[in-house]
Formats: C-alpha cells, structure tokens, sequence
C-alpha cells in the first residue's frame, strides 16, 4: 500500500488549498477512505471520510462546511478542498484509509502527509 499526499502549503485565514493523495499498491475503488491531521499538541485528528463509491461523507464539526473530501476512482485519487481557511486548521494533513474507528485503534494504513500552515 502507497499513500502520497501533495498539495500542501502556506495559506493566509481566509483562504483555500486542495490537497491530493495518489493511493496505489490495493483496490483503492473498494476502500473507504479518511483524511487526518496531526499537530504536535492534539495528535491524530480524523478529519474527513468517504465511502468506496464517493456516495457518503461525513466531516469532524470543526470543518464541516468548509472542507470537501472527493475521490476519482478511475486515477485512484483522494481530495480534500479545503476553504475559509483558519490558523487552527495548521497541521500535518494524512491520507488513511478506513474511517475515524479504523485510525482510532491504530489500523489501516496512511501516508507521510503534507504540511499545511495557514497565517493569520
């Protein structure tokens, strides 16, 4: 399993990013998938989660409304756009696959990740 996120970077509150993760090595069309993040004082965060087929999502309260988590099954691709951008959205953002129960109890597998850090 190969997880790559891209797309991170530095973004000023207000703003927006798209992070993007290249999944290979599974049958990427046949997981759920999360995105996650990680900050040296909270640890791991789920973030965001979809279903195999892209048909159901469900976001932590903190983001919801503001991020939007995608898939193209056909690139075995993972996306997170990310909008109305605020400072405590800074973190290591991860690509996991699972959903917040498979990263709760340490399972599944994840990728490196990509910074993100958004200036107020």
């Amino acid at each position: 399993v190969q997880l790559v996120e891209s797309g991170g970077g530095l973004a000023q509150s207000g703003g927006s990013l798209r992070l993007s993760c290249a999944a290979s090595g599974f049958d990427f069309g046949s997981s759920t998938m999360s995105w996650a993040r990680q900050t040296p004082g909270k640890g791991l965060e789920w973030v965001a989660f979809i279903s195999s087929n892209g048909r159901s999502t469900d976001y932590v309260d903190s983001v919801k409304g503001r991020f939007t988590i995608s898939r193209d099954n056909g690139a075995d691709m993972l996306s997170l756009q990310m909008n109305s951008l605020k400072p405590e959205d800074t973190a290591v953002y991860v690509c996991a696959t699972g959903n917040r129960f498979t990263l709760l109890y340490g399972r599944g597998d994840r990728g490196q990740g990509t910074q993100v850090t958004v200036s107020s």
